[in-house]
């Protein structure tokens, strides 16, 4: 019976399509449809009157996040960075697709633990500037779907958040790819030099020349958003990064365009861009604490000004600073040195003092399981919360 009455993922992602759909065809006026998505169900009135409304207020309601950092990289176990840091070659990184089984990541674990310690919505990296993808994706092969994994791991996460009730943001490396051959060369960036890693030889897979060749890069961009909103549900945000690759050349991203796409494709859907890029991000996600971009110069400034008053995310991790690239991926060096339930009470502590939401992040193992001591403070952060409210 129970075997009955469980969905599979492809019927779960077939219904989320037609949820999709309806969503569209309220926005436009051609139906009634009420359907909300899991999260919203609190705020099934403001929803029906405001899409965006709604999600904001949940989010600014949420105050605790979940945020994940996993990729080819973990294999590696020097943090996120590491292509870049040590300037390895994009055909020698792309072999690491080969060892990525994904064979202990579980999304029933995750969500539940998320939901163990407090937290509201999980936020993960659905591509990190290494171009690697963790969806189904048929702009490239690079992803977890053609890797020994064979997965839809951002499926398999979306389908759990929806049956838990949980907000799933996706974050998406907008303004660095070091991989695809069209993003903008090292050389042309004025003021920001981790656009590419700073290769000896020439990168011969590199094919940028001229702004123009920009576009085929873009257009990859907003292909893979339409994959990412259009194939797994209700995703309550798209959380984009690195803001100092667009300060760099603002002139290359068509930043309106591409929050135009998401917002048609999911009224509901927020919109982060750090500290913003344009000033209609819904909300804004410094690191570690709230502070301007100040290299990003006088666009920084005008867009903090603007966005100051919005909903505030700080997102940290529970690998200590002072790691070689203060890591948000698996670093092994961080081994036995996490962050403590104490650490982590005083960063709710500050967030809640600001106020502002914490998205706190852990870097899974190269196999997909969680850090074993950011399992055991995660559980004992839930339990302090749930005493508090006692």
């Amino acid at each position: 019976m129970e075997n009955e009455l469980k969905m599979n993922r492809r019927d779960f992602i077939k219904t989320c399509s037609i949820s999709c759909a309806g969503w569209l065809a309220l926005n436009s006026g051609c139906c009634t449809y009420t359907t909300i998505p899991s999260y919203l169900k609190d705020y099934e009135d403001l929803y029906r009157e405001n899409h965006r409304k709604a999600a904001n207020q949940w989010f600014k309601n949420a105050k605790f996040g979940l945020f994940m950092h996993y990729g080819l990289y973990s294999h590696l176990g020097r943090g996120e960075w590491v292509m870049f840091a040590e300037n390895i070659p994009v055909a020698e990184y792309a072999k690491l697709k080969n060892l990525f089984t994904a064979e202990n990541f579980d999304a029933d674990f995750i969500t539940d633990l998320a939901i163990e310690a407090g937290m509201k919505y999980v936020t993960i990296t659905s591509k990190h500037h290494d171009g690697f993808c963790l969806f189904d994706t048929k702009q490239t092969d690079f992803n977890s779907v053609n890797s020994p994994a064979k997965r839809d791991l951002m499926g398999e996460l979306a389908e759990a958040c929806q049956k838990k009730g949980l907000g799933l943001f996706f974050y998406y490396s907008y303004a660095a790819d070091w991989k695809h051959p069209y993003f903008y060369s090292l050389e042309a960036s004025p003021i920001w030099k981790s656009v590419r890693p700073n290769y000896e030889n020439p990168e011969l897979s590199y094919l940028w020349k001229r702004d123009g060749d920009f576009r085929i890069y873009v257009d990859f961009v907003h292909e893979q958003i339409r994959e990412l909103l259009t194939q797994y549900g209700p995703i309550a945000g798209i959380w984009f990064d690195p803001i100092m690759g667009f300060y760099s050349r603002p002139d290359l991203f068509p930043i309106d365009e591409t929050y135009a796409l998401i917002r048609s494709l999911q009224p509901n859907c927020l919109i982060s861009f750090k500290q913003g890029a344009n000033g209609d991000e819904d909300f804004v996600a410094p690191e570690r604490k709230v502070i301007a971009q100040t290299r990003g110069g006088e666009i920084a400034r005008k867009v903090w000004e603007k966005n100051k008053h919005k909903t505030v995310e700080i997102c940290d991790t529970l690998q200590p600073k002072g790691m070689p690239g203060n890591s948000w991926g698996y670093n092994k060096a961080a081994d036995g040195k996490h962050l403590t339930v104490d650490d982590v009470m005083v960063m709710l502590e500050n967030a809640a003092n600001h106020p502002a939401n914490l998205l706190l992040n852990t870097g899974p193992l190269p196999d997909g399981s969680i850090h074993p001591e950011d399992v055991k403070t995660l559980r004992e952060v839930g339990k302090r919360l749930r005493n508090l409210k006692a």
